[in-house]
């Protein structure tokens, strides 16, 4: 530790620590523009001189290295004299229009310029003007106004991993711009919004709709991805005006993806559902709802009573909370049934019988930070889970190994040092390599479980070079990814991944897909008989008693030999769901529910496909997250509560409202809670609170038996194509489809058949055309384009998107043929 003085006040900072540094321990503020705590030293604004005893000039606070006994004044006549001048300088040029600027009011530059700045300017030359530039539709920009702080230019380059913005020019001739033609288009550009200290960069869907005076602000917490990111909500008239980050080391730093920050549009969608329909002669009709869940109530009562109460079953979103999911399966158990799932895209279940604890991220999420060597199978991972592709890029920076098993090549924008890019039905096997190869160079024995199945594995290697990196370098970890879960043989993968960390000593999790896919767990809302078994410890039952979502919507890969289907279900209850876009196999979704007798759906929307579909019975809307209380559960296990920000609009209602009162007209026991926080008290273990981890009751469920592999470790005939079908960035849940400026992203693109370019010369197709898709019943038409990091024999086709909706499972066969 380094000692010295700051305003007369003692302080110590580690070496290498700035004065800036010490000032921040202090709690003495030193003006600043181009400094910021996550990035790196720029020291190109000046504004934050101070004097140094001995030092012939005043020296920038941020980039001057804390000495031993240094003596430092932030306020002496030569420091403000300094800074006065500094101010004066960058005010010369820019513009005096903050009544209508957007950043006014919470502007840095304007701030201190009341405090630095003088009364009147001493120069009367022309002001400059700079041209505007185009860097898409989320970022809107005022370029006469950037002070060349180049915060955003290293935001890109340090924390996004791409070099989107940079500087040209000198002295005033200096422009912020993009590369020729291009947009800004990474997942996390909306942070250079918040860095930006002037009015430069602003939000382009919020511009001009109001002033940051006129706005309440919120905490909330967000429900698109695993994360559960920490926000700030800004209201006016009971409107989401904007969306912010809260600072949260622990989870999101002080970051925001743009799926967080920008979906809030989808609040205000046209497609919001106010009030209750029930279909009649084909025919939607608005009720009130007494009338809606008299509808409800009774036709649940006539389906059990004809079917028995084992042709109920119940879907819910892990976008719900945790009391919305425990009342949804509460309300379905209730009525007798153990047929309630949250995993729709899931099609392998085979691990459920064995099931201890929840699939969590096995570590806590800072951890990532501090990872050596880390496997990432089956991710779409800067898509996904686009804050944690941040803390992996931070910690490649700083030496750690990153490895990775996926069936695509998608850029990363870090390095990444062994990579296996392989058709989804080989990744087993390249797993199997990986497991063989560490206990070859960590001389222990192949758990019995699997010598029979690894015997004829023979190791590549890249395999062999994965196995070592996670070996010789520690802290390491393995963890799997989206596509891995919606992957046909999950179970497979899972089991020798789980392997995989246990002979190499690394950690073990699984990247959670929403803001509570831990909660859903914890909530029960998996088929069985003890909904609590996963915070009481109890292993899995022989055979879950009740049907899981493969089974309740027919989805299921032959090849995995599953339990017998049981009686299609002949009433749905769906929360928080688009079935067309949400399920892994559209096809047999739709088809189960148009054979239902009744479809109840809970949802904040009334989409097209609903309303024009044959499917659905009722619709009851439901507030989303901003409209009311409640609790996720994080991918880390923790505990986050929040509270609704505006009125629900309409006569939507709280989903744990609308199934409390369900459950009294059912006459069911135990649905007379008054209050969200009376739910979640019968949820969580007593003494938990609210920002607590749960790892101390999280145990990945273990799944040893992976004997039975000879169907993963075959492959696919080498004449069968195989679909590749993940789930876009902007199509993951139903508020995010519909945030207008999300959708007109690069990201949002509309889907293309992406094929390797030997694929399409076999073919005969060439990028721009058009080619039918075909899977099961179903077939589209889509234009092809060619990517030659595919593996060999697949097409890329995203799933969870209208124009694919026709398609069947995400992985599996595909016919494709030109037009």
């Amino acid at each position: 530790m380094i000692n010295f003085e700051i305003d007369g006040k003692q302080v110590s900072v580690p070496k290498n620590g700035t004065v800036m540094d010490g000032a921040n321990q202090l709690g003495i503020y030193i003006p600043h523009f181009c400094y910021h705590k996550k990035l790196s030293i720029a020291a190109n604004c000046r504004m934050c001189l101070v004097q140094v005893e001995k030092a012939p000039k005043p020296l920038p606070a941020c980039a001057t290295p804390a000495m031993e006994g240094m003596k430092v004044s932030t306020h002496s006549g030569q420091a403000v004299t300094a800074q006065k001048g500094v101010m004066e300088f960058l005010l010369i040029n820019h513009p005096l229009d903050c009544p209508i600027c957007d950043q006014g009011g919470e502007c840095q530059l304007q701030d201190l310029a009341v405090g630095y700045g003088a009364s009147a300017s001493r120069y009367t030359e022309a002001k400059r003007v700079v041209i505007n530039k185009n860097l898409g539709p989320l970022i809107s920009t005022d370029m006469t106004r950037c002070i060349h702080c180049t915060r955003c230019v290293r935001f890109g380059q340090e924390i996004a991993g791409i070099m989107e913005l940079g500087m040209a020019g000198r002295g005033e001739h200096a422009e912020i711009l993009s590369f020729v033609g291009s947009t800004v288009d990474s997942e996390l550009s909306g942070n250079m919004i918040d860095l930006c200290p002037v009015g430069a960069l602003v939000s382009k869907p919020f511009r001009y709709s109001a002033r940051t005076w006129e706005l309440s602000r919120r905490k909330s917490v967000s429900p698109h991805c695993g994360l559960g990111s920490n926000l700030v909500i800004q209201v006016k008239q009971n409107r989401v005006m904007r969306v912010l980050p809260r600072e949260n080391e622990e989870i999101n730093e002080c970051w925001l993806s743009d799926k967080d920050r920008f979906s809030y549009e989808g609040l205000s969608s046209e497609e919001r559902l106010s009030t209750p329909m029930i279909k009649r002669d084909g025919q939607w009709q608005e009720c009130d709802w007494q009338t809606a869940l008299e509808f409800v109530a009774n036709g649940l009562k006539a389906v059990k009573e004809k079917y028995g109460a084992q042709s109920i079953g119940a879907l819910g979103s892990p976008h719900s909370t945790l009391e919305e999911l425990y009342l949804l399966q509460k309300l379905v158990r209730g009525l007798g049934s153990g047929n309630v799932d949250h995993r729709l895209r899931q099609t392998d279940f085979r691990a459920d019988s064995r099931l201890q604890g929840a699939p969590w991220l096995g570590m806590s999420i800072a951890d990532i930070s501090r990872l050596k060597s880390a496997l990432i199978i089956g991710s779409t991972l800067r898509k996904d889970h686009p804050l944690i592709a941040q803390r992996l890029r931070q910690a490649v920076k700083q030496g750690a190994q990153l490895n990775l098993i996926n069936p695509v090549g998608d850029d990363l924008l870090t390095k990444v040092s062994n990579s296996a890019i392989i058709a989804p039905d080989a990744m087993a096997a390249m797993l199997a390599q990986v497991l063989k190869a560490a206990a070859e160079l960590k001389e222990v024995e192949i758990p019995n479980a699997a010598k029979d199945a690894l015997r004829e594995v023979s190791v590549t290697d890249t395999a062999r070079a994965t196995a070592t990196s996670l070996i010789n370098n520690q802290p390491a970890a393995v963890f799997l990814g989206n596509l891995a879960q919606h992957h046909p043989h999950y179970t497979d993968i899972h089991a020798l991944a789980q392997h995989i960390a246990q002979v190499v000593e690394a950690g073990f999790g699984i990247l959670g897909e929403a803001a509570n896919s831990v909660g859903a767990y914890i909530a029960g809302a998996v088929p069985g008989d003890d909904p609590l078994k996963v915070l009481t410890g109890g292993a899995g039952q022989p055979e879950p008693a009740g049907a899981n979502a493969a089974q309740m919507l027919g989805i299921y890969a032959e090849a995995i030999a599953p339990a017998p289907m049981p009686e299609s279900c002949r009433a749905y209850v769906l929360m928080n769901l688009e079935p067309e876009l949400d399920s892994h196999n559209p096809q047999k979704t739709m088809k189960a529910l148009a054979g239902a007798e009744l479809v109840v759906i809970m949802s904040a929307y009334a989409n097209r496909a609903v309303l024009e579909g044959n499917y659905a019975d009722v619709l009851l809307p439901i507030a989303p997250y901003t409209e009311t209380s409640g609790t996720f559960i994080n991918t880390e296990g923790r505990v986050q509560r929040f509270n609704g920000v505006v009125a629900p609009l309409g006569d939507a209602r709280p989903a744990w409202k609308v199934q409390r009162v369900l459950g009294n007209m059912l006459g069911l026991e135990g649905f007379d809670y008054e209050t969200p926080e009376q739910v979640r008290a019968e949820i969580l273990p007593a003494g938990v609170e609210v920002g607590a981890r749960l790892d101390n009751n999280l145990r990945n469920f273990t799944v040893s038996d992976i004997g039975q592999m000879s169907g993963p470790m075959r492959g696919s005939p080498d004449d069968e194509i195989q679909r590749i079908g993940e789930v876009p960035i902007y199509q993951a849940d139903p508020i995010v489809r519909r945030a207008e400026s999300l959708q007109r992203t690069r990201d949002a693109a509309a889907p293309v058949a992406w094929m390797r370019g030997d694929l399409m010369n076999k073919l005969g197709i060439r990028t721009g055309d058009n080619v039918r898709l075909k899977q099961g019943d179903g077939e589209i038409q889509l234009p092809a384009a060619q990517d030659d990091k595919l593996p060999a024999n697949c097409v890329r086709v995203a799933a969870a998107h209208p124009l694919t909706a026709a398609l069947g499972d995400m992985f599996g066969p595909i016919a494709v043929e030109r037009l």
